[in-house]
């Protein structure tokens, strides 16, 4: 089925997945072997998975390197039906790959991406870019605007943050977050954490934890982070930190924000 005039992909399976066709240049390699290269990928959402995938011609794979799946995974990725392991330096990584049934997707071959399930390729390239966990959804956007607002952070009543020269990111289905300068953050009460992430979108953070001798015991650990070497498209929050709005009481411009409840909630109670 085809729409047309959406904000979404254009197509539609039976099995519900969406898809639609990449003009970018896409290249998956592990260690310093190309696995894939592609002109022609298309994107591809699962129901119920807010990131889209990469499924690949089967001509732009090294199907050479594939091998049906010894231990095939059940009820992962939407009506798959034929998983492969890729043997590489006599080394096998299981289920690296898979097919979807769908007559859409027919000829197409998707992969896992490492740094985001633990398995499959871990270098990904967008033409000459490297990109990280999943592909760049072409219908969300990230923008980071330097602001004026006056933004104070609260922690068990506690100020712990106060600026009036916060940057703004504002990123498709998620709150505003409020990038801070360190100044004007009290670090003192914090202390940093060998957590690491990685964002498509902004690049690699780094995190910082509260420290339970400051009270307020009950604070998740990793509560704020950082970006100290961003994605060119966000460089306004480069070394500025932000704090989980799920988790902490922020206050812009006298009114005191109320704490959203997002996919990161979870994480954060």
């Amino acid at each position: 089925m085809t729409t047309h005039g959406t904000a979404r992909p254009s197509h539609t399976t039976p099995e519900g997945l969406l898809w639609e066709p990449s003009e970018r240049w896409v290249r998956g390699r592990t260690g310093e072997v190309t696995v894939v290269d592609s002109r022609r990928p298309l994107l591809v959402w699962e129901p119920g998975v807010p990131v889209p995938l990469y499924a690949f011609p089967r001509a732009d794979v090294r199907e050479d390197l594939l091998r049906p799946a010894k231990n095939p995974p059940t009820g992962t990725h939407t009506g798959s039906t034929l998983f492969y392991d890729l043997l590489l330096d006599g080394e096998l990584l299981e289920n690296a790959a898979w097919t979807f049934p769908s007559e859409d997707l027919a000829g197409h071959v998707a992969f896992e991406w490492f740094r985001r399930t633990g398995r499959g390729l871990d270098h990904w390239y967008e033409e000459e870019e490297e990109i990280f966990v999943h592909p760049r959804d072409p219908h969300r956007r990230a923008d980071a605007i330097p602001s004026s607002r006056h933004v104070v952070v609260e922690i068990g009543g506690r100020v712990v943050a106060d600026t009036r020269r916060p940057v703004l990111l504002f990123e498709t289905g998620l709150p505003t977050r409020y990038y801070l300068p360190p100044e004007d953050v009290r670090l003192d009460l914090f202390q940093p954490t060998d957590h690491r992430t990685g964002c498509p979108y902004k690049g690699t953070a780094r995190y910082w934890s509260w420290r339970a001798a400051h009270g307020a015991a009950d604070v998740p650990p990793d509560i704020a982070w950082s970006y100290p070497e961003p994605l060119p498209a966000v460089a306004a929050i480069r070394g500025l930190l932000a704090f989980y709005n799920e988790a902490v009481d922020i206050t812009v411009d006298g009114e005191r924000l109320e704490r959203p409840v997002t996919h990161f909630t979870r994480a954060r109670s």
